[in-house]
């Protein structure tokens, strides 16, 4: 027997009453289209997606939506002289708005309404929604400037063609004041950002394709302007006449890059999204989602639905600026005890020390804990239970010690989620098969993720944790400096006795090892400590032998990456599974440059 068809949209519609028999009662309807919620709601979907994209992947859809942009100016350019009609030649203008959008290319105009929307909801903060407009803003302009060079100089243009070409920018520069082309470029704005809601709103390709084009359609018949045909424009003037880059920006691009930003935020996104109810999320798809609070949307760089947890108990949190604190996330409070008592000696060292122990719960994707219902209560009460032992240990180190708990789909990109929110000083993290790192799910490439660390982190590979003999092996470096920290915070608390080891490049280079070594003790506050200079120049069989004498090894991040290589499984060090010592890995946030941080480099800098 087959299934009965569902007639009902998707993304939750809603419910309908109905009789035994299926058919609809009397005064009931069932709609042929989407309503205004359920636009919504398809808009919220699709711009989570987008926001959350890394920068790579935003900057090339960008990019080619910004070449595309060039179709448009070939085919626009080389009707007019070949029809002498500008109403002939606007007919082929749509062409290259139909590749970007029925493509799923990235267009500045098109991203004033879902990231909007996103923000609008608090779902996404200010932060994310200003970094997804300047990566998209950056690649349209790229693939703009792209085209232009090749329209310019490629010979695609016939003498006749390349005369328009040029007298387009030249009479956005030179004919048209910047608030006629800020005025222009809101109408632009205000077309663009409804062909959104309306292809959000259509139910089948050839809708959309048809709603496209007319929409398009208007922008040359109604002498608008849209930003990044205007910086294509321009960019090809200034290639093959006199204009210059300043005045291009200043009295043509930037007025029309400010009206379509006005005219599709403000003139249809808001007023798009008061038309909606105050229900428009509270669907079986969005009903648990966790809005940012006022200071995340405003200052914060969560982004999107499933990047914010389930529940988090910590909804508000202010920083004594002058405390240290550690960020502990824990998977079993019973077997990660040792690791909250690490971090309660570390913490206990500092004036102000504070140790925040966040149980990070894992749930299946596609679970419902039922928001602040009775799985709410739950489980945060069973998470309280586990966490009571945990609360002990602060007070034997007489550390201000603070708890909570985090239910999650995800659980490794929430512990860097936390540190943002809550800005600790360092994070520490138990490496286990069976904890945060076994469920390393993320919306974001891992290597993007681990490239922008918020803090200090140290990985801890627990075998008995014993912090009486420390052996730390430095080859000098930031990570190295703060892998002397924690060896300073253990000797001081615990009373803990430092090996120094420094791997020598051969044997003929003994005096300047020692060298290095003690300069590298005073610098750091590690005079006391034994000294060993080893000559083999073979940097794992040298620390092996040395951790043989040690309990705990402290390793500063010596290879590019070193988190994104022990999430993805990509790390091979001998000495995590040879030495019997516990392992403590080390590693400081970098800077990566910004053309490297754009396209979304794998690998930070040493």
């Amino acid at each position: 027997m087959a299934a009965p068809h569902d007639d009902s949209p998707p993304d939750g519609g809603g419910d309908r009453e109905h009789t035994d028999n299926g058919v609809p009662e009397s005064g009931s309807v069932i709609p042929d289209r989407f309503s205004s919620d359920e636009v919504f709601q398809r808009i919220v979907a699709d711009a989570d997606h987008e926001i959350t994209s890394g920068a790579r992947e935003l900057f090339f859809a960008a990019l080619a939506g910004g070449f595309a942009i060039t179709i448009t100016l070939l085919v626009y350019a080389s009707m007019y002289p070949q029809t002498d009609s500008s109403v002939v030649a606007a007919l082929l203008y749509p062409i290259g708005f139909i590749y970007i959008i029925i493509g799923g290319y990235q267009l500045y105009t098109e991203n004033t309404l879902p990231p909007v929307a996103l923000t609008l909801e608090r779902l996404a903060s200010v932060p994310a929604l200003l970094r997804h407009w300047t990566i998209v803003a950056l690649g349209n302009f790229t693939g703009g400037a792209i085209g232009a060079v090749v329209l310019a100089y490629g010979g695609v243009f016939s003498p006749e063609a390349a005369a328009v070409a040029a007298d387009l920018a030249a009479t956005g520069v030179y004919e048209t004041t910047p608030w006629e082309l800020f005025f222009k470029g809101a109408f632009a704005g205000l077309i663009v950002a409804g062909v959104v809601w309306m292809n959000f709103a259509a139910q089948d390709t050839i809708s959309r394709l048809v709603v496209v084009y007319l929409a398009f359609l208007t922008i040359p018949l109604g002498n608008l302007y849209h930003s990044v045909v205007s910086f294509t424009e321009a960019v090809y003037l200034m290639l093959v006449g006199d204009l210059g880059f300043l005045l291009a920006m200043t009295d043509f691009v930037i007025p029309v890059l400010v009206g379509n930003t006005v005219g599709g935020v403000v003139l249809v996104t808001i007023v798009n999204y008061y038309q909606t109810t105050e229900q428009r999320l509270e669907t079986a798809r969005f009903e648990d989602v966790r809005r940012l609070s006022i200071r995340e949307t405003l200052l914060g760089s969560l982004a999107g639905r499933s990047y914010v947890p389930l529940f988090d108990t910590v909804e508000e949190f202010v920083r004594d600026p002058d405390s240290y604190r550690i960020l502990v996330p824990i998977t079993n409070p019973r077997t990660e005890s040792r690791l909250v008592e690490m971090a309660c000696a570390l913490a206990s060292t500092r004036e102000k020390g504070v140790v925040h122990v966040v149980h990070v719960v894992q749930i299946p994707s596609g679970s419902n804990p039922g928001g602040r219902g009775p799985d709410h209560d739950r489980i945060v009460d069973e998470s309280n239970k586990l966490l009571t032992d945990v609360r002990t240990i602060g007070e034997r180190y007489e550390t201000k010690m603070e708890t909570s708990t985090l239910v999650t789909h995800r659980s490794f990109e929430d512990v860097f989620d936390r540190a943002n929110r809550t800005r600790p000083d360092l994070v520490m993290m138990g490496w286990a098969d069976d904890g945060v790192w076994a469920s390393a799910r993320a919306e974001r490439p891992i290597d993007e993720l681990t490239n922008r660390l918020p803090c200090d982190f140290l990985v801890v590979k627990d075998r008995g944790l014993d912090c009486s003999r420390v052996l730390l092996p430095t080859a000098g470096g930031p990570n190295s400096v703060l892998s002397a920290e924690v060896a300073r915070g253990l000797r001081e608390a615990l009373g803990a006795e430092i090996s120094l080891l420094h791997v020598a490049d051969g044997s003929g280079d003994r005096d300047r090892g020692e060298a290095f070594l003690a300069e590298w003790a005073a610098e750091n506050d590690l005079e006391d400590a034994d000294r060993i200079v080893d000559e083999s120049g073979d940097v794992e069989d040298s620390i092996e032998r040395a951790a043989a004498d040690n309990t705990l090894v402290l390793i500063g991040a010596t290879e590019q990456g070193l988190l994104s290589r022990l999430v993805s499984d990509s790390l091979h060090m001998n000495i995590a599974d040879d030495v019997e010592a516990s392992l403590l890995l080390a590693e400081r946030p970098s800077d990566r440059p910004l053309l490297k941080r754009l396209i979304g480099a794998g690998r930070r800098n040493k």
